[in-house]
């Protein structure tokens, strides 16, 4: 399934997370935004930190929605909640959109913490980020780069999809919504967690 890139609004659903030290759950909070940038579409799912749930999280998060004109899924990253690895391969096939995952920094990879954090179980937990394949450079139109991975979509229209979805700096529109609405509701849950400790 192409993006069609010439849309006037192409829909991305933007998937991030939050979490709190020593929590056993992390929130992933999803937001269907247009490339005008209207929003008209959230869901949330749960993801365990250090687990191995994080693709079924997603292709819940989407699947709940009920929203076949979102046009691709764009990730923040495919590590996630303390190494709980996001398949986008399966993502993609499960849903049927276009995956593209967006980080911002170089890394010369995690293969040693993986190792150090998973003593019992690093095998899986190496295979799996194998799986993922290598990142690729892209230069936004803002001048800042990203590293992506993409499934469904091409290099060269995953860097048109990004740039329509850029306001400024690094960090398209979704996500970055998506990640202030994750942020929030984990503060909400903290707050009413410290309510109800009170009474």
């Amino acid at each position: 399934m192409r993006v069609k890139t010439s849309k006037k609004a192409i829909r991305a659903l933007g998937i991030a997370e939050s979490f709190k030290r020593n929590s056993e759950k992390a929130i992933l909070a999803g937001v269907v935004m247009r490339s005008d940038f209207l929003i008209d579409g959230f869901s949330f799912a749960k993801t365990t930190i250090m687990g191995d749930d994080a693709t079924d999280s997603v292709i819940f998060l989407y699947r709940s929605l009920e929203r076949e004109d979102v046009n691709l899924i764009m990730i923040s990253g495919t590590i996630i909640s303390m190494y709980n690895i996001v398949d986008i391969n399966r993502v993609f096939e499960e849903t049927g959109k276009p995956v593209l995952a967006v980080t911002y920094r170089p890394s010369k990879g995690v293969e040693e913490t993986i190792k150090r954090h998973f003593p019992d179980n690093w095998e899986n937990k190496l295979e799996a980020y194998r799986r993922l394949g290598s990142r690729k450079e892209i230069i936004l139109k803002t001048g800042f780069k990203v590293f992506v991975r993409n499934v469904g979509i091409d290099d060269f229209d995953s860097k048109i999809v990004l740039n329509r979805f850029i306001v400024f700096g690094r960090i398209p529109e979704p996500l970055r919504v998506a990640r202030l609405l994750a942020r929030s509701v984990v503060s909400i849950e903290e707050l009413f967690s410290s309510i109800e400790a009170k009474t």
